[in-house]
């Protein structure tokens, strides 16, 4: 798969808001957070995730994709991509269980809590697999963009089922919120990632830059559509009995997911421009997994106690500012002793290419 460098500097951009959610959150004093410029940073940080769900999804249809064009089967390409999923899943609980030690004395229950990890993995083995059913792009794409749209229209009726209930907790966890044990639940957040596999599964077949500046265009025009659509009808009565329009939905989703494919035509147009600016968000964006993983315990541990809910809302966002610099200083140094300990052991080439072992 070759890469999209504008869809790295998206990337880029949801670790920044991935930061400040984190950071306004755990630094903010109570006081604060009345204020309506905290409000809009709160509803700027829940974009974080959604973005980061959506371009998950984009690149497992471009790698399977690129798998098939290598000579691979549907179905090999599929079970490739499948198993990456399911790395995903197990790494979410690898990362529960270093919270659970570096917290030194949580519940042993919070290894089970489910949270974007657990989702995002489940998700892709999802994904690959409805992609691997079809055997034409068409019906991949329409199969995805179905599997997107059923989530978040099933979302109110699974949060108000009651046999849900009768479930284990840590069970109930992914289809439904349940206390102490959700940050994300499958419905409607693996919505997201269907709705990129879409998306990407279109990507795909532009073999040329014409092709693929097309597909920008129609969704520069198809993403504000969806959006404006979408908060128009937030305005009608709804069609559940239930529903939190901040959380279950599918108005919400909509216009999240209108707002995501405004931004690959935004990211698609910037990311060309100011490369002072663009080369260091494509490096956060390659680098987005490594700072979800040190950074939380950062934000929320110990290491910054002295801090939690402590400042101002203008302090907090200046130290938002230094604590991405420094994450980002700490990504670049790791990158750098990965290079030197593979070059020590003849497994980087000085053009920075791999050597793969035999």
């Amino acid at each position: 798969m070759n890469r999209r460098a504008y869809l790295d500097w998206l990337r880029g951009i949801a670790v920044l808001i991935m930061i400040e959610a984190h950071t306004i959150d755990s630094w903010t004093l109570v006081s604060e957070r009345e204020r309506v410029p905290f409000g809009y940073a709160i509803i700027l940080g829940g974009f974080g995730a959604p973005i980061f769900l959506f371009l998950a999804g984009v690149a497992i249809a471009l790698a399977a994709g690129g798998r098939l064009r290598k000579g691979a089967s549907a179905d090999g390409a599929a079970a490739a991509t499948r198993r990456r999923g399911w790395q995903i899943f197990g790494l979410a609980f690898l990362f529960r269980l270093q919270s659970w030690v570096l917290s030194g004395g949580a519940p042993l229950l919070t290894l089970l809590k489910v949270d974007i990890l657990n989702i995002m993995g489940l998700a892709m083995a999802g994904a690959a697999t409805l992609w691997g059913l079809a055997r034409r792009d068409l019906w991949r794409a329409a199969l995805l963009a179905c599997a997107a749209a059923a989530l978040a229209m099933l979302t109110p009726i699974v949060r108000a089922t009651p046999w849900i209930a009768a479930l284990p907790g840590p069970v109930e966890s992914y289809l439904r919120p349940h206390p102490g044990l959700t940050t994300f639940t499958l419905f409607p957040w693996a919505g997201f990632l269907f709705a990129g596999g879409a998306l990407g599964v279109w990507l795909d077949r532009a073999r040329a830059p014409e092709a693929e500046r097309q597909i920008v265009l129609a969704l520069a025009l198809g993403g504000p559509a969806v959006a404006i659509a979408s908060y128009a009808a937030s305005f009608l009565p709804p069609i559940y009995a239930q529903t939190n329009f901040w959380t279950s939905s599918p108005t919400f989703f909509f216009l999240r997911l209108g707002v995501l494919l405004c931004a690959v035509p935004i990211a698609f147009a910037l990311s060309g421009a100011f490369r002072l600016v663009s080369e260091p968000l494509e490096y956060f964006g390659r680098a987005s997994f490594f700072v979800y993983w040190i950074h939380v315990e950062m934000v929320y541990g110990v290491l910054s106690a002295a801090i939690h809910k402590r400042l101002t809302l203008e302090q907090a966002l200046i130290a938002f500012a230094i604590f991405s610099a420094f994450l980002f200083g700490v990504a670049k140094a790791k990158d750098g002793i990965v290079s030197t300990w593979r070059r020590g052991r003849g497994r980087l080439k000085p053009d920075g290419t791999v050597v793969r072992s035999p």
